[in-house]
């Protein structure tokens, strides 16, 4: 009988092949993806407790063998872990170097492995940094509105931004701090101060001037470890500024353009006469660098996988095997 509308009442009927509301309940249909742990911060805290367990058995070897070792002495315990400090972050001012054979290979062996727990620390930071990309990523995948997705991308910019600019500040920050105490506790000039700081940040150390007080070389063994970490985190943000402008850069290019028939042709990755949207966006990304046929073809095969009718779609039931 025709309703108010002028159309017909039908009766839906559910078909015997489909699941129950049941099993179709039991899934989840959250719109949020399966986020991999990225554990940044577990590992900088794994590389920081390795770390002082490593810079305390050199401490320790170095003490049980200064008298292998050259240079003006203040206290064993402060100058062991000066001298760790600085070996570990490839300063070497030549004010402790080691005399024997002995000593010489603990200096051999203890700044290469100390170069394993600064890449550790670095690893961390840089996978920081990813997870704090791949948020953003993740985020965008909601259904939203092209204003919120504009929005998004200016607060990864303006974020981009600030990491760099709070990461030179720190490496100011340290450089100050060390003329600083140069200036009050080694009794340095201002001019020579600067110089020794700007020197023992960036890890150059021509070894003309270094920490000869107590105080000054148990402060060195904290800022030096600190304000080189800073200067390396420095610039793995001034790099992910310079990757993310020239993504921006060939994103706004490869969107600007037309497609030419060329293009269609290798859009048309079924080959059957049109592209689709997907097909657009997979020829797009490509073009734009960010993913790649290697990363296509595990996602392909898992498709494959789960269509279990051979259909070229997965289906309701294809999830129910």
């Amino acid at each position: 009988m025709p309703t108010r509308l002028g159309r017909t009442k039908t009766n839906l009927h559910r078909s015997r092949t489909a699941p129950a509301m049941s099993t179709i309940n039991d899934v989840d249909h959250s719109d949020h993806p399966v986020k991999p742990s990225g554990g940044s911060w577990s590992i900088v805290s794994q590389a920081v407790v390795l770390l002082s367990l490593y810079l305390s058995l050199g401490v320790a070897i170095y003490s049980f063998n200064r008298t292998h070792f050259t240079g003006v002495e203040t206290h064993p315990i402060v100058d062991a872990l000066y001298f760790c400090i600085v070996t570990m972050c490839t300063i070497g001012y030549g004010d402790i170097t080691p005399r024997t054979d002995s000593a010489k290979v603990f200096s051999i062996a203890f700044v290469l492995f100390g170069f394993g727990f600064i890449d550790i620390l670095l690893s961390g930071m840089v996978n920081r940094v990813l997870d704090l990309q791949e948020n953003l990523l993740l985020s965008t995948v909601k259904n939203r509105r092209r204003l919120d997705y504009i929005v998004d991308v200016k607060k990864g910019r303006m974020r981009i931004r600030m990491k760099v600019g709070l990461a030179l500040g720190v490496v100011v920050l340290c450089i100050g701090a060390g003329t600083m105490l140069m200036h009050f506790v080694e009794r340095l000039g201002w001019l020579d101060s600067f110089y020794l700081s700007v020197m023992s940040v960036t890890t150059v150390g021509y070894g003309d001037r270094a920490f000869k007080s107590l105080s000054g070389r148990l402060f060195a063994s904290v800022w030096l470890l600190v304000s080189t970490l800073a200067v390396a985190r420095a610039f793995l943000y001034l790099m992910e500024a310079r990757i993310d402008k020239r993504h921006r850069m060939i994103a706004k290019l490869v969107l600007a353009k037309d497609m030419t028939v060329s293009e269609f042709l290798a859009a048309d990755i079924d080959n059957n006469g049109f592209v689709s949207k997907s097909e657009y966006v997979i020829y797009k990304l490509k073009e734009m660098g960010k993913i790649a046929d290697k990363d296509i073809l595990p996602i392909c095969q898992q498709f494959d996988r789960l269509d279990t009718s051979n259909c070229g779609k997965i289906t309701l039931g294809d999830c129910q095997h």
